[in-house]
């Protein structure tokens, strides 16, 4: 699919950055209030950065991974936020 996975890279509070098959990519940030139950281990900064693809997603050891298509969602929203703040403008 479109949104698969190509490349994941951990960055320092809670964000991974993320491209897509097509091209598209971005910073997704975890909120740590929001990892809790089977996401609870992320909170460990080196185990977050153990993060790796797994046929198109996000993943972590002990079968933890995230929705690739809410991911792209997000990426593409902020992208498209972007473009419309036009040349020159900064968020």
């Amino acid at each position: 699919m479109y949104w698969d996975v190509v490349e994941v890279k951990p960055e320092p509070h809670y964000c991974l950055f993320v491209r897509f098959k097509d091209g598209v990519a971005g910073r997704v940030r975890l909120r740590p209030e929001g990892l809790t139950g089977a996401l609870a281990p992320l909170r460990d900064q080196q185990f977050f950065e153990q993060v790796f693809i797994d046929y198109g997603a996000i993943a972590w050891p002990g079968e933890i991974d995230l929705a690739p298509d809410a991911m792209y969602a997000q990426v593409a929203s902020q992208r498209d936020e972007l473009q419309q703040a036009g040349p020159g403008m900064t968020r």
